[in-house]
């Protein structure tokens, strides 16, 4: 398959006219516009040519979550993902105690890595348990427990070793040793916190490299008491943003980039069972959630993570003023950097696997393939 005089989305982040083949499953040539020829030929002009989106921030979707510890359940998600655009993404979980969170990685183990035609799961963000109570959000307190390394060491083995991400807040006790030891298994965030700038500077001295849904569960910025975001500004090599509208002010959405540099912005959904469902009465770690015209929310009013898809998401950070290249740099190159990915997925590459989407003037795909495979 050859998709001819589109803009292809570099490693370097930039939009360039050029050719593209795919076969065997990899991006197997990158050449000048028009210069490609072959019996298979898409006509891509005036579209975009851009990497499968990489959503590392994900609970549910279409009805389905994650935490379900449901095989149906993860091929729900891979596939509804899949539909929209999302090729990658690492699967969510909630605080839940020990055996709880043993389960859910015993029935997401075999899919890890697994091709089934959509979405491909990588592997395991654990958000939770080890959060502060004062700022639980959505997280249900009885199961949130202080920092514990061997706990974690167990879960790490549990999941063979497929532990992407992992959140702590760094204000409870033994948070620092326990983000020097974890953070050489995996990815640490800050996350669930009321850590001011000093406990946070410490947690990314530790070891500590990413933020969770920057704003969100944390202390406010203020110009005398900074807080987590101005340790992230300082030291964090990359800071998860939900761009639904709902979660940031679009205001908001515009200014980290401008803050951060491009470079070290995620874009998440940090979307729940209710995204690509109607109106009604959902559920999140074992907590009623109603969803209403988008806006997913505890009885008390508490937002309970996102309804929107990460490829709506990217779609509104453009809308609300973010340069395209920057927005989409955002769902592709800088999360498949954060979770160690970029080497096989992020940017039309050649060699790189070949999930690869054909993009409108309305930035909806208007061709899929993941893996090599067009699956719309």
């Amino acid at each position: 398959m050859i998709l001819k005089n589109g803009r292809i989305f570099t490693e370097d982040a930039r939009l360039v006219p050029a050719d593209v083949e795919i076969a065997g499953g990899r991006i197997a040539r990158v050449a000048e516009a028009g210069t490609l020829h072959g019996a298979d030929v898409v006509d891509a002009a005036g579209k975009i040519v851009a990497p499968g989106f990489v959503d590392i921030h994900i609970h549910g979707s279409k009805g389905s979550d994650f935490c379900d510890a449901e095989p149906s359940a993860i091929e729900t998600m891979e596939d509804y993902l899949g539909s929209e655009g999302v090729t990658s993404f690492c699967g969510t979980t909630m605080a839940f105690d020990e055996p709880i969170l043993s389960n859910i990685f015993d029935v997401a183990k075999p899919y890890i890595g697994t091709e089934r035609g959509g979405a491909v799961l990588r592997g395991i963000n654990m958000e939770g348990p080890f959060f502060n109570k004062a700022k639980k959000g959505a997280q249900a307190e009885k199961y949130i427990v202080d920092p514990d390394i061997e706990m974690f060491e167990r879960l790490w083995e549990r999941s063979g070793e497929n532990i992407k991400l992992l959140d702590v807040a760094p204000e409870l006790p033994g948070a620092v040793p326990f983000i020097e030891r974890a953070s050489k298994r995996c990815v640490v965030s800050i996350a669930h916190t009321t850590a001011n700038y000093e406990q946070a500077k410490a947690a990314y001295a530790a070891g500590a490299s990413h933020a969770t849904h920057l704003f969100n569960a944390m202390p406010p910025f203020a110009h005398r008491d900074p807080g987590v975001v101005g340790a992230a500004s300082d030291d964090a090599a990359h800071v998860e943003i939900i761009s639904d509208g709902i979660h940031l002010h679009p205001a908001v959405v515009r200014s980290v980039f401008k803050w951060f540099g491009a470079e070290r912005v995620c874009l998440i959904s940090d979307s729940m069972r209710a995204a690509g469902m109607p109106n009604g009465v959902y559920s999140l770690g074992g907590q009623t959630v109603y969803m209403t015209d988008g806006k997913a929310t505890l009885e008390d009013g508490t937002i309970a993570g996102s309804a929107t898809c990460l490829a709506e998401c990217f779609r509104r950070a453009v809308s609300f003023g973010v340069p395209l290249e920057q927005a989409l740099r955002a769902a592709t190159i800088n999360p498949a950097q954060a979770v160690g990915l970029f080497d096989e997925l992020g940017s039309i590459t050649e060699g790189k696997r070949a999930d690869v989407l054909l993009l409108d003037e309305t930035l909806h795909p208007e061709m899929i393939f993941i893996g090599g495979v067009r699956t719309k």
